[in-house]
């Protein structure tokens, strides 16, 4: 209880501030998680929405069998991934008032937001409470990562197993050469975490070369090169203890890599090679077989589908912390913390130059690559902050004023865009509108869900009925057909032959043919069509693919 002799402890104007913005990154959180409660319905189902749906049941039907039941560990190639968000959602599913697929979309709101949590606590622990602040301000508002985290149940998930596992490095770097229990605790359940999320997980081996070399390389000018080559030796081995909790994890999330223990290598090996028979994509204009995209495919996609505030932040960040590397000024740890998230931005992008994969999907395989981006880009503009406040308050404001702008003009346009944000471009690009015809947009189809809807109004608003002989609507589709024929329901047939359909649902890639028939319902946005259902009764259309 507090009396006249005991008053309340002083709160110095430092503490003060770093409360202020502690306070304003959960009030950030609670926004954007009472967004994802009113919205996470609207949103469609992507291309590979209903197969995922099949291996959350199969791995739950797995282990509610007492792992009897193994149809999941030889599921179409689906068991070459962890499962762990389709098992969750599978399992949430049995509890929530929802379909599946709407309880999908919600629970890929809530690891998106986890994520988001953790970039903030990575960034300020890296560069104080404002960077944690602005890198969860900036990773909300880029549109690539808060569509997907809505629907894409590969690249989404990832993406936030792999935010986790940079916090878990940067955690074992800050206290090399002896990590805590707590760091080996949590570096095993978050590599277990990502690798069983998927095998990809491993690339973070790439990102820890330069800061460990870092750290020891100063420990060898502090205490020589044999106590330094002892230190080291001691951190792999705690470290290490950490594996077998990392082992039990990922074969938790992906039952079939520990069935045999070379089946992470085979998956490696199979994923280093593109299995699926090769398909055009467009980028920069034309029609582009997937394995022969360019090397420029990923470091432009990040120029034209990073918001304007993230890219110029990021890009200077890059460089400053490449600068902080080499200042002995600065905490050797926090040297090596820093330049970890410089690696986990840059390493996959330079590899992807360099490997020439099949590239598709514009970026998503690359999501995992945005949050550390994000970090990068909230400690460099915490720091341009406090290097405009010491040049005076008129030009702190400017700078506030400016970052300011930049955030709203990205959150507009998640707004305009809703519930499509990941097929945002900036203004780089020219918006959605430039990159219509260079680059994929609603390439997953989600509009078919909006469009479907548009359709059964229009019919129900005109009473129409089927052609005698016939209780349901023959649909042909252009797209992901087994999306559009969950998302039109049972009243509805679809086929890919257009001869003798009723309506004809068009994903508006360039692969989709335009159609000279009346329009009986459109999804645009910023005057772009995404979605288009043709009324095709009586007319003859013999084909709904065009030839690039």
């Amino acid at each position: 209880m507090l009396t006249a002799r005991s008053p309340l402890p002083a709160v110095t104007p430092v503490r003060f501030t770093e409360a202020l913005y502690d306070r304003m990154a959960l009030a950030v959180l609670l926004v954007v998680g009472v967004f994802a409660a009113f919205t996470f319905r609207q949103y469609g189902l992507g291309w590979d929405d209903y197969t995922h749906s099949e291996y959350g049941d199969l791995l739950l039907a797995f282990y509610g069998s007492g792992f009897t039941d193994r149809r999941a560990l030889s599921f179409v190639n689906l068991y070459m991934y962890g499962g762990g968000f389709d098992l969750l959602s599978a399992l949430v599913a049995k509890f929530l008032p929802f379909g599946i697929f709407e309880t999908r979309r919600l629970m890929g709101a809530v690891v998106g937001i986890i994520g988001l949590a953790v970039v903030w606590r990575l960034a300020r622990r890296l560069g104080g409470p404002l960077a944690g602040l602005l890198a969860l301000v900036l990773l909300a508002t880029t549109p690539m990562y808060y569509g997907h985290m809505f629907m894409n149940a590969k690249d989404g998930p990832f993406a936030v197993a792999m935010c986790v596992l940079l916090f878990a490095l940067v955690r074992a770097l800050e206290e090399y050469p002896s990590p805590s229990r707590g760091a080996v605790i949590l570096l095993g359940c978050a590599l277990g975490l990502a690798i069983g999320t998927r095998i990809l997980g491993g690339i973070a081996v790439l990102f820890v070369i330069a800061p460990l070399a870092l750290l020891v390389g100063a420990d060898i000018r502090k205490v020589g090169v044999h106590k330094a080559a002892r230190n080291f030796g001691w951190f792999v081995l705690v470290m290490s203890a950490g594996l077998p909790l990392g082992y039990a994890i990922m074969g938790l999330l992906w039952p079939w890599s520990v069935l045999e223990p070379l089946n992470p290598v085979r998956a490696i090996a199979y994923f280093s090679h593109f299995f699926e028979k090769p398909w055009r994509e467009m980028y920069d204009g034309v029609p582009v077989l997937v394995p022969d995209m360019p090397s420029s495919y990923v470091p432009r996609l990040l120029a034209l589908k990073l918001p304007e505030t993230v890219l110029v932040l990021a890009v200077a960040g890059l460089a400053g912390i490449l600068f902080a590397a080499t200042r002995r000024t600065l905490p050797v740890n926090r040297r090596a913390s820093l330049l970890l998230v410089l690696g986990a931005a840059v390493i996959p992008v330079a590899y992807a130059m360099i490997s020439r994969p099949a590239l598709y999907n514009g970026l998503r395989h690359f999501l995992f690559i945005v949050p550390p981006i994000a970090v990068v880009a909230g400690v460099t503009g915490a720091s341009l902050l406090e290097w405009l406040h010491a040049r005076g308050r008129a030009v702190l404001v400017g700078g506030i004023a400016v970052l300011g702008l930049g955030i709203v003009a990205a959150a507009a346009d998640m707004v305009r865009l809703h519930p499509y944000q990941y097929a945002y471009f900036n203004t780089l690009a020219g918006g959605v509108r430039g990159a219509d015809r260079g680059y994929m947009l609603d390439y997953w189809g989600l509009a078919f869900k909006q469009a479907t809807e548009q359709l059964r109004e229009n019919i129900e608003a005109r009473q129409a009925m089927p052609p005698a002989g016939r209780t349901y609507w023959i649909v042909a589709v252009c797209g992901p057909q087994r999306v559009a024929q969950v998302e039109l329901g049972p009243k509805f047939q679809t086929t890919s032959n257009p001869r003798g359909a009723d309506f004809a649902l068009v994903l508006r890639e360039f692969y989709c043919r335009e159609i000279n028939a009346p329009i009986a319902a459109e999804v645009t946005r910023d005057g772009v069509p995404f979605a288009t259902v043709y009324d095709v009764r009586g007319r003859t259309v013999t084909s709904l693919q065009s030839s690039p």
